[in-house]
């Protein structure tokens, strides 16, 4: 039987405007507690964005459900995710897309998010260390690109892996605050529409 916070989780979601049934359904079907340390596990289906360990968080559910209705998902798209954290977002991704790419610059974390994947038997998800505001070249292009950390600007280079009529969709940094942005990309040029208001851990170049 679906856990009773779980309920409450996707319908406090639908209420606050996620519509796509097939993300609701992904929401359903990923065990959000199997990415969060055990000690906050008792909050895994609460609607709040928890640490993860390495300075870094889990987006909260509805960020994650939001920014990825933005990106108007098929199911034959290849996805660049930059940021893999906890990997929660790449695994509600896999649910949607062909092929999932996930870069994440701290290795201790990639280690953590390619073993829960791998306990889930979620094949379509395949991740690397890297850093990923240089994209990944060899994959190119994409259909859709998600970045998961605060950036102030979308580069050439990241702006260059994607289809014409593709989406990126990422939170950028606005006059000291953080709002979510969705990219779409016509006769070369990224044209942007404005969201929510959010708070994500800032986007850093290099390794660690």
């Amino acid at each position: 039987m679906l856990d009773v916070k779980k309920i409450r989780l996707i319908l406090e979601l639908r209420e606050a405007g996620i519509s796509d049934t097939k993300i609701l359904s992904a929401i359903e079907k990923i065990p959000r507690e199997k990415f969060i340390p055990e000690n906050f596990r008792n909050q895994a289906y609460d609607n709040l964005a928890l640490p993860i360990g390495d300075n870094q968080t889990i987006s909260q559910p509805f960020v994650v459900a939001k920014m990825t209705q933005l990106l108007e998902i098929h199911q034959n798209h290849k996805i660049l995710e930059i940021g893999t954290g906890s990997g929660y977002q790449s695994a509600i991704l896999s649910k949607l897309a062909r092929r999932v790419y996930t870069i994440e610059r701290i290795k201790n974390l990639l280690i953590k998010a390619e073993k829960v994947f791998e306990d889930l038997k979620i094949s379509n998800i395949v991740a690397k260390y890297a850093d990923g505001n240089l994209g990944w070249k060899e994959q190119i292009p994409f259909d859709r690109i998600i970045i998961t950390a605060a950036t102030n600007k979308i580069s050439k280079e990241i702006s260059s892996q994607i289809h014409e009529g593709g989406i990126i969709v990422s939170p950028m940094v606005n006059n000291n605050k953080q709002i979510i942005i969705k990219y779409t990309k016509i006769n070369n040029v990224l044209k942007s529409e404005i969201f929510d208001d959010v708070l994500f851990v800032p986007n850093l170049s290099g390794t660690e």
